[in-house]
């Protein structure tokens, strides 16, 4: 069987990002707007820009001892990142936070000032996208989306960097948060992962939500009484998901509860799904925003020291249980030949 043939700076850069046994457990921290009103809101007045850099660089100096690579904003990160763990990779967002709510179909757009060229020579070793995506939305809306991933894939693969895509799933009719949203979720997620593993688009690692809501899984910690899955229809939703990905997937945490994400995790690996690790923001230091906008950066700091750090290494110690190599999808490291 031929070997899976891989560009050197896309092998050394999804390297760079994981640990020598291929596991990815990276800190997210490229959170913009939602990031600044939720500081706001703690402090009870407006928060600054340098209020943003000052979070982004404790969280940095801290969590990034304890994680393989940070993804982080070109915005408002660039400073934070020259107090990373040496070791430490990075990921740097290329796409503008939100969308136009105007606009409909929630079309994503690019900062203006940035290019794949420049992140590299920002020291990214990779580029994330975050993409909105309905698989059953109006073709025209898919087809302006599905051009704008091929035209991120062409660049990274000129530049020949790893482009990491994060896809969310949503549903204008519905409350993402529902019980009715649940109980499509598993069908979009396991949509989005068919499609953006497709050769065109260039993708070499996808970021994923998991195809379940877990308050709404029968038997879990998170079951909040109403159900959409037994436990069992969930391990099954989360196999069937994987199955369709021709590509490396990592988890992403989306705000929920550092306990949630781990038990999330944890059935995961229960059903034996081979995912390559996780990007995790909120569920590690979401608590500390509050610590921050009341008592300042020294105070943020120290709080991540005991709980973020402590947080973090619950997720590490759940990675080495359940999470597989990256390459497992290309049947081993030694199946992909670095050209």
């Amino acid at each position: 069987m031929a070997k899976f043939q891989m560009t050197r700076g896309k092998f050394a850069g999804i390297q760079a990002c994981a640990n020598e046994n291929g596991i990815i457990a990276a800190a997210a921290m490229d959170q913009r707007g939602s990031l600044k009103k939720a500081i706001a809101k703690a402090r009870g007045s407006d928060a600054s820009n340098a209020d943003m850099t000052a979070f982004k660089t404790a969280v940095t100096r801290v969590l990034t001892r304890h994680s393989t690579a940070i993804l982080m904003d070109p915005e408002y990160g660039l400073p934070a990142l020259e107090h990373k763990a040496p070791d430490a990779g990075v990921l740097l967002a290329y796409e503008k936070t939100g969308y136009d709510v105007n606009a409909g179909g929630r079309l994503p757009d690019l900062l203006g000032e940035w290019s794949v060229h420049r992140i590299k020579a920002a020291g990214g070793d990779a580029v994330k996208i975050l993409l909105y995506y309905n698989p059953e939305d109006e073709a025209r809306i898919n087809e302006i989306k599905h051009a704008f991933i091929e035209r991120i894939g062409a660049e990274c693969k000129a530049i020949d960097i790893p482009f990491f895509l994060e896809p969310i799933c949503y549903d204008e009719s519905m409350d993402d948060k529902s019980l009715e949203f649940a109980r499509i979720k598993p069908k979009y997620v396991t949509a989005y992962m068919a499609e953006f593993s497709k050769p065109q688009y260039g993708v070499d690692v996808l970021k994923v939500e998991v195809p379940v809501n877990m308050k709404y899984v029968e038997g879990t910690r998170a079951h909040s009484g109403e159900t959409a899955y037994t436990r069992e229809e969930a391990k099954e939703l989360f196999r069937s998901a994987a199955a369709v990905a021709q590509k490396p997937f990592i988890y992403l945490s989306a705000g929920v509860t550092n306990e949630v994400f781990i038990e999330t995790l944890e059935l995961a690996a229960e059903a034996d799904t081979p995912f390559a690790g996780v990007l995790c923001g909120r569920a590690t230091w979401q608590e500390g925003i509050p610590v921050y906008g009341k008592q300042g950066a020294d105070a943020l700091e120290a709080w991540l020291e005991e709980h973020g750090v402590a947080n973090i290494t619950n997720l590490n110690n759940t990675l080495a249980k359940g999470a597989k190599p990256w390459w497992t999808v290309y049947g081993g490291k030694d199946q992909i030949e670095v050209i």
